[in-house]
């Protein structure tokens, strides 16, 4: 047995810090302040009185002693306990004569019988105190005022970067650890290449993009890409955001440009990445009154720094930003960031790569196939999979599973696009029929336009905000939609609302989305995608107000007219043929409705079985297999656990030393 556990170290005393220093110096300060003018030295130096009483006092006898500083003439006496007289309220006094008269005092006392004695120069008596408490003034100021004035954002650290520097033994990113973005890999891979070997491209005269932009939706990895870059290159890592620049100050964030640079100059070669760039990156528009000077002095510095008189050649700048068109031109000419990498969401393909890097950690069963997950996320960014998987490992773990099967990651796919189940909230039944029929019309019309992506799932189990949803299942990825697929997609999204006219008399505010969906549709059908005979190729979408205070429109008021026309002929149409399809099959309706209003989730193969058989008993059969299966595999778990339990228990405790028995102890969490 090792003689040693990570739990056997005994603890270390704290270390004093900052804040215990400066309470120190307040005690301190307030005990000096306290001797200095406490009743300790009041009662050695007595009270003043004049120096003709204190005549008086040796001539009549009553001082027993005096001490005499020769430089200054201060007196400080004590008078005799016999003597003292009534009035005087003490035993000490002090008084000061002239130093040239200290001759003549010296024969006085002598004829009085009086004890004298003289001190040194008792300038240094007075000016020491004074240092003293300057020491502690400036002490007192350096930690108050001058440290935070300096660090942790004070205002002397105003114009320093705060950029952190990732070196390698920190960021232990590679290439393996990015996938789904194989492309983007290839264009970085040359930059890292350059700072491995740079004399394999100056040798030839060639030089290195100076910036490099990664473009990407939120959640693409643009992140995890810089941090591969440095990882593989094994070069210091400076990385800020673009808002850690700009202060309440003018002149903050050109200071922290400067500095930032200044560091990575040193620490060549390197890379500087910075995050959300159109924080600080955006168009310099002077004729709009109170437009940034900040921002815009801030972008200057960056733009000088770039491709100035004082570029580098050595420092390769990486920014990420998901909104390339608000960037300003100058930023991206060619010698500052001259190539933009554009990082994607995923494609099915890149899908499962991402989810089997996620998946490494994760103990997953024999039934679990990454593929038909990354069919059915086809939005989801590297960042959503990611979730995904978590939630996934976290579904299993509340069901006491010994790993993440199937089930589990089709709960935790529908949880990240949908939200929770919310099967604890009470629903009357006519609820429950009305949605039944609405989810129903989706799914019905799913299978019957052979243009719309297929179904996979319909559920009236309320999810996030919705009270049921009707899943699809893409076959592939698609990239364009042809004019008869915008139009069955139409048609679907208003199946719920035409399924409630039909079979229920009335209409319910649940089609609120399908009707927003369906008119984006038809909108950019008239507008930018020119699939209608009455208005043509013209692009009419305007401006969408991403520059601009105002969002203008270029084309007249008869085509904003004529616009809103085709939008509700293409809707009206739409409903129309969705109101047809369902009238004609009532029965395929009815038994849907039924099925959901019993089992509440159906899926493809279920609805197949349904619809195909037309009986609730083949239903029946197919959901009893299913629930057996499920039963079946809960028993192996069960039993799986049972016996590794039986296992643990049979292991022999390990023996402990003396020495460390306390350390094992502690180590397995009993007795301490």
């Amino acid at each position: 047995m090792a003689k040693s556990f990570d739990n056997d170290r005994s603890p270390r005393p704290p270390r004093m810090g900052r804040s215990a220093w400066m309470w120190g110096l307040i005690v301190l300060f307030v005990l000096g302040f306290l001797v200095m003018q406490g009743p300790g030295e009041q009662a050695r130096r007595g009270r003043e009185i004049p120096y003709s009483n204190f005549l008086d006092d040796v001539d009549k006898r009553r001082v027993r002693s005096v001490v005499i500083e020769k430089d200054t003439g201060n007196i400080r006496g004590e008078y005799q306990v016999s003597g003292q007289p009534a009035s005087e309220g003490g035993r000490n006094f002090s008084t000061s004569a002239h130093p040239r008269s200290l001759p003549e005092l010296e024969s006085v006392l002598r004829n009085s019988h009086v004890a004298f004695t003289y001190e040194g120069p008792g300038i240094w008596k007075d000016i020491l105190p004074l240092l003293a408490w300057a020491g502690l003034l400036a002490l007192l100021f350096y930690f108050f005022v001058y440290r935070q004035m300096r660090g942790g954002g004070g205002m002397l650290s105003f114009g320093k970067s705060r950029a952190v520097r990732v070196t390698r033994d920190k960021n232990k990113k590679t290439f393996d650890d990015v996938a789904g973005v194989d492309e983007a890999k290839a264009e970085v891979e040359e930059i890292v290449e350059f700072l491995k070997n740079p004399s394999r491209f100056q040798r030839l005269g060639g030089r290195l993009p100076r910036g490099v932009l990664l473009i990407g939706s939120p959640g693409t990895g643009k992140t995890l890409l810089a941090k591969a870059i440095a990882g593989e290159a094994d070069v210091p890592f400076f990385t800020i955001s673009g808002s850690d620049f700009v202060e309440m100050f003018v002149g903050v964030g050109a200071s922290r440009v400067r500095d930032l640079f200044e560091q990575a100059k040193a620490s060549s070669p390197c890379i500087i990445f910075l995050d959300e760039i159109d924080a600080v990156g955006r168009k310099r528009a002077n004729d709009l009154p109170g437009s940034g000077i900040e921002t815009a002095q801030t972008l200057n510095a960056i733009l000088v720094e770039m491709d100035g008189f004082q570029s580098d050649d050595n420092v390769i700048v990486i920014a990420a930003t998901n909104r390339p068109d608000v960037l300003d031109p100058a930023l991206l000419r060619p010698g500052r960031f001259d190539r933009r990498i554009y990082v994607d969401a995923p494609d099915v393909r890149g899908r499962e790569q991402i989810l089997g890097v996620h998946a490494k950690g994760v103990k997953l069963a024999e039934d679990v196939d990454l593929s038909i997950i990354a069919r059915g996320t086809p939005t989801f960014s590297g960042a959503d999979l990611e979730n995904l998987v978590n939630e996934a490992a976290l579904i299993a773990a509340m069901r006491g599973l010994p790993a993440v099967n199937m089930e589990c990651m089709e709960e935790a796919k529908d949880k990240v696009r949908f939200g929770r189940e919310k099967r604890s909230r009470v629903r009357d039944d006519e609820e429950r029929r009305v949605t039944a029929y609405h989810e129903a019309g989706h799914a019905l019309l799913m299978r019957l336009v052979p243009e719309v992506t297929p179904l996979h799932k319909v559920t009236i189990v309320p999810r996030g905000r919705a009270l049921g949803a009707t899943m699809q299942l893409p076959e592939k990825d698609e990239y364009n939609m042809g004019r008869r697929r915008i139009l069955g997609e139409i048609v679907v999204r208003l199946g719920g609302r035409a399924a409630e006219e039909i079979f229920l008399d009335d209409i319910s505010n649940g089609a609120a989305m399908d009707l927003q969906q369906s008119t984006g549709l038809a909108k950019a059908m008239v507008c930018e995608w020119g699939m209608t005979e009455a208005l043509g190729l013209p692009y009419l979408a305007g401006n969408d107000g991403g520059e601009m205070l105002i969002a203008t429109k270029n084309f007249s008021e008869d085509t904003a007219r004529l616009i809103d026309e085709e939008v509700r002929k293409i809707l009206d149409t739409s409903y129309t043929q969705a109101v047809k399809l369902l009238s004609e099959h009532r029965e395929e309706m009815e038994l849907m409705v039924a099925a959901l209003l019993e089992y509440e989730v159906l899926s493809r193969d279920e609805i197949d079985v349904l619809l195909t058989e037309k009986s609730m008993d083949a239903l029946k059969k197919v959901k009893d297999a299913a629930a057996a299966s499920t039963e079946a595999d809960k028993q192996k778990v069960a039993q799986a656990s049972t016996e590794a339990a039986k296992t643990e228990e049979a292991k022999p405790t390990p023996p402990a030393d003396k020495d460390e028995t306390a350390g094992y102890i502690q180590r397995e969490g009993v007795g301490q």
